[in-house]
């Protein structure tokens, strides 16, 4: 089955892998129909591609990153993220794929909090617990896309204005977030937001990795970098306990690169209540800055992620309920830990740990952070 998703610059960039074409690939961005709703609204794909032949493609519903396309040690340029074909696999699908995740990603335990006194309920949605927004988060919202043409680099704003009380948080939110290819192999998301109403914000994006290209391959031989001397435990729902502790002497510590399998099957017990690795680190460095957050290398491809963040945190997930049942691209039944994800974001359930870095957004204030994802290949 033919991808939606094949623009020019993609035919070109993949053709010349094979030697058909020797054209360069053509620098900018791409609109094409992805599919319609069955209310009739139409999706669309924009293909973002810098000199070099990276692009990414992300459609304007949920904001989701469908497609990301970048060298190996070779030139070979492949797609080395999860996702679907087509646009009814993103509305019911349940993974998150590539999506664009808020109000609040990750875990609220029993979807409550408190502000100014008032106790505010989110609808939970993973035993008992709020996940990653609510019911309908804004992975399952239709966004407004705006290609930035004076942009130095191909970029796209998506724009999503989130009602006062959907999904029951408070406050009119306007959040903007922008997607750049940069020529240095970079994905780049920018977000934004402002509020009419005191609130609680967490957005990340929720990339599946495979960096070998080859979908179905475990990620266990990839090699793993975590910048945190600590992270924050949680209960058997995945809540965190409000501690924060050493990962120094745990399977917990990747201050030093280490392949992801080295240790994901030891005896411990948070280990055993993810099936994996599915925690929050808490990152080394200034929150609000722009550091090395963490870093991945497949051997197979050569190929080196490097993600950097202003955020204090990032959760890192082993797709530890990744089946044969998910029907991906091409038709590819994906499989048990065939991808990771590193999501970058401040801690899970934070607005119930006063301790933990505040995601409180008042009005008057402004919401930003920035996280970028940088490719690289070694010989």
């Amino acid at each position: 089955m033919v991808s939606k998703l094949l623009t020019l610059s993609t035919l070109l960039s993949s053709m010349a892998i094979f030697g058909s074409v020797t054209a360069k690939p053509l620098k900018g961005v791409a609109k094409e129909l992805f599919g319609a709703l069955p209310n009739g609204v139409k999706i669309y794909a924009y293909t973002l591609t810098n000199s070099k032949g990276m692009s990414a493609t992300i459609i304007n519903y949920g904001a989701t990153v469908v497609r990301l396309q970048v060298p190996d040690r070779n030139g070979k340029i492949q797609d080395v993220i999860l996702g679907y074909d087509d646009l009814n696999a993103y509305e019911n699908g349940q993974s998150y794929f590539g999506g664009l995740i808020g109000r609040y990603a990750n875990r609220i335990e029993k979807g409550q909090f408190t502000l100014d006194g008032k106790t505010y309920q989110i609808p939970v949605n993973d035993q008992g617990n709020a996940l990653h927004g609510g019911t309908i988060g804004f992975n399952k919202r239709v966004w407004k896309a705006t290609i930035l043409k004076n942009a130095r680099v191909p970029s796209l704003e998506m724009n999503y204005i989130s009602p006062n009380g959907e999904e029951g948080f408070p406050g009119r939110l306007d959040v903007h977030v922008t997607y750049s290819v940069t020529d240095n192999n970079e994905l780049k998301i920018q977000y934004r937001a402002t509020t009419n109403k005191p609130t609680v914000l967490n957005l990340t994006s929720h990339c599946y990795f495979n960096l070998s290209g080859e979908p179905t391959s475990s990620i266990l031989d990839e090699t793993v970098m975590i910048n945190a001397d600590k992270f924050t435990p949680t209960d058997s729902l995945s809540i965190p306990t409000g501690q924060i502790e050493s990962v120094k002497g745990t399977p917990f510590d990747f201050l030093k690169p280490i392949d992801v399998g080295a240790r994901i099957n030891e005896d411990n017990t948070q280990l055993k209540y993810a099936h994996g690795y599915d925690d929050n680190w808490v990152l080394n460095g200034e929150s609000g800055k722009l550091r090395q957050a963490a870093t991945v290398y497949d051997p197979k491809s050569g190929r080196l992620m490097e993600v950097l963040t202003t955020e204090p945190g990032i959760q890192f997930y082993t797709g530890n309920y990744l089946n044969e049942s998910i029907v991906g691209k091409g038709g590819v039944r994906y499989r048990y830990r065939c991808a990771l994800c590193l999501e970058t974001q401040h801690y899970p359930d934070s607005p119930n740990h006063k301790s933990f870095p505040s995601t409180e957004l008042k009005p008057g204030r402004v919401y930003k952070q920035t996280t970028i994802y940088k490719f690289s290949a070694n010989q």
